[in-house]
């Protein structure tokens, strides 16, 4: 009763000010407000800093404490009956559909706190909050699906773009790579002429990370989804185009498949050893020394890796995909991803929360968590078109520049501060996203998305040398359009849109629940090692092993699930049209 007549106090009194995201419902000069982020997207553990810091606290007197899932996180904070203040989801499956059924997450409805409080959502974000309705299954909004886009009539841009060291390919003949066996011959000569990186360490193909691994190896099973254009699903994939659901423990399955390709990388000495224990940021590091000569991912490439330093010494990391690859790319929706902004229900902060995923859901709020504070790093010109400032050139090329001693002031309250950190210190490591980037800025000129790619200011840049060798090689200017322009011999798209649909994964039975723990720890575990074996031999006997231990836990339980909901998926793919 006292929470329901403070909040009912808080509505009659703050209303006006509520609309507006730089005015808060706590007095900014008042004691800092820490409010626990827990996401289950995060690669980071502590206290926001750096400019995102600055921000939070300058616009919301709040600094954040981010709280990433690790082993047994989810299952404590369900225990301890508080989730947190903002509750960001990695998806809207069992985990959440459990904390709804339990009470856990914020009614957005209740004594309107949504429309007072987060205003620019409610009247944007319509068929994400009813679809996050229909997910939560008690005709109630807990929260909002990532990536919305205001319009669906086209799809993202793609991030499997097989970036590969492109100075390396054309000092050897831009030689042909059909194939993944192609692929593995291609890096053995790259490591032939590039055996060390900067520093002096021994170089790779590729260095991996186990942090996102969830059913299976998550660089094995996204390697098949660049490659055949296949979805991840429960354990396995889903193709788009079909329907159909193949198992990853199948002899011939997409993920066998790559399996095996990653394990001749590594008896070739082409894998990076420290991939199964290594985090994110270690291999980001080694990336960005110049160790690794690929990534499937744009982010773990070409985005990291092309500093103005490397290219002014003709180092390049670019789109270079083997003929025989489909890779996926993923329709825009405006009903939202799977990945669930929402507010902790028993947080003494509603308002302040939702206040703050206001301002996120913004067009400035999702242009800062992409490209930092607006004036400081990037802008509107007098047309409404997108550009970086001189800072913001470097800040978007390297994550790790130096914002030490950088001034900034704030357009809310007027005050200067004196920034500290890394630029990627700054950035606000919830790692979620609100506005998809491949839709139109509603607030910009009404062509630019806020994809920096298509932004003018960009495309008129000065390119290096390495730059227009590519473009010449692949008659294209960006990525996307390489990747939109490669058909097959029939005059085929050679990628795959897997449609934006309405999909959230069944809940599954306690019973069922233990089997697939069980099955995933299996297939992780025996992955790696099957990836790590020295001999075909002691490859298959791992393989062997992870089939014959899955089939005493159940696996064939969670198959039969797996073929379920891609038979779902493919019910609702069809009634869209799409």
């Amino acid at each position: 009763m006292k929470k329901l007549l403070s909040v009912l106090l808080i509505c009659v009194l703050l209303v006006p000010a509520a609309c507006a995201a730089a005015e808060t419902v706590v007095d900014r000069d008042g004691p800092v407000i820490r409010l626990d982020a827990y996401s289950q997207l995060a690669n980071y553990s502590g206290l926001q800093g750096g400019w995102g810091a600055v921000m939070l606290k300058d616009m919301f007197n709040v600094e954040l404490n981010i709280i990433p899932e690790q082993d047994g996180t989810y299952a404590t904070r369900m225990e301890s009956g508080n989730l947190g203040d903002l509750v960001i989801w990695g998806a809207n499956g069992d985990d959440y559909k459990n904390a709804v059924a339990k009470g856990m997450l914020l009614d957005w409805e209740q004594f309107d706190l949504g429309k007072t409080y987060a205003p620019y959502i409610m009247e944007h974000y319509t068929d994400a909050l009813e679809s996050n309705r229909i997910i939560s299954g008690d005709d109630k909004i807990h929260g909002f699906g990532f990536n919305v886009a205001f319009s669906a009539d086209s799809h993202q841009s793609f991030f499997y773009t097989w970036d590969l060291r492109w100075d390396l390919y054309k000092e050897l003949g831009y030689p042909e790579v059909y194939d993944l066996d192609d692929m593995v011959d291609l890096f053995k000569q790259m490591k032939e002429i590039c055996p060390t990186d900067e520093i002096g360490n021994e170089t790779y193909a590729l260095s991996a990370w186990p942090d996102w691994d969830g059913n299976m190896v998550m660089y094995v099973k996204a390697l098949a989804t660049a490659y055949y254009g296949y979805d991840e699903l429960g354990f396995g994939h889903y193709n788009p185009e079909n329907g159909e659901f193949l198992s990853c423990l199948d002899d011939d399955s997409p993920y066998m498949e790559c399996l095996r390709f990653f394990n001749k990388l590594y008896r070739a000495g082409l894998l990076d050893p420290n991939s199964s224990s290594q985090t994110y940021d270690k291999m980001s590091e080694k990336l960005k020394n110049g160790g690794t000569f690929w990534s499937i991912f744009n982010y773990a490439g070409s985005m990291a890796y092309n500093t103005p330093e490397h290219l002014a010494a003709g180092k390049y990391m670019y789109a270079m995909v083997p003929q025989d690859a489909t890779p996926i790319v993923y329709g825009l929706g405006s009903a939202g991803g799977n990945r669930i902004w929402s507010v902790g229900n028993y947080t003494q902060y509603p308002e302040l929360c939702l206040e703050i995923l206001n301002w996120l859901a913004t067009p400035e709020g999702a242009m800062t968590t992409w490209y930092g504070p607006q004036g400081l790093t990037w802008d509107y010109d007098e047309n409404g078109g997108m550009y970086f400032t001189e800072l913001g050139l470097e800040t978007s090329t390297n994550s790790s520049y130096n914002m030490a001693g950088i001034e900034w002031t704030s357009p809310y309250t007027g005050k200067t501060y004196t920034l500290s950190g890394t630029y990627n210190d700054g950035s606000i490591q919830i790692n979620n996203t609100t506005l998809s980037k491949d839709m139109i800025n509603p607030d910009g000129n009404g062509v630019e998305t806020f994809n920096k790619d298509t932004w003018a200011s960009v495309a008129t840049a000065v390119t290096y040398p390495i730059q227009d060798d590519w473009r010449t090689v692949n008659n294209a200017t960006l990525a996307d359009e390489y990747m939109e322009a490669r058909v097959d011999e029939y005059g085929d798209k050679k990628y795959v849109v897997m449609p934006d649909v309405p999909y959230s994964e069944s809940q599954k039975s306690t019973d069922l629940g233990l089997k697939w723990q069980n099955c995933a720890k299996t297939v992780k575990d025996y992955s790696w090692r099957a990836i790590y074996a020295k001999a075909d031999a002691e490859f298959n006997y791992h393989v062997s092993e992870m089939k014959r231990l899955c089939e005493s836990y159940g696996y064939a339980d969670c198959v039969a699930w797996s073929e379920q909901e891609a038979a779902q998926k493919w019910a609702l793919t069809q009634q869209m049209g799409k």
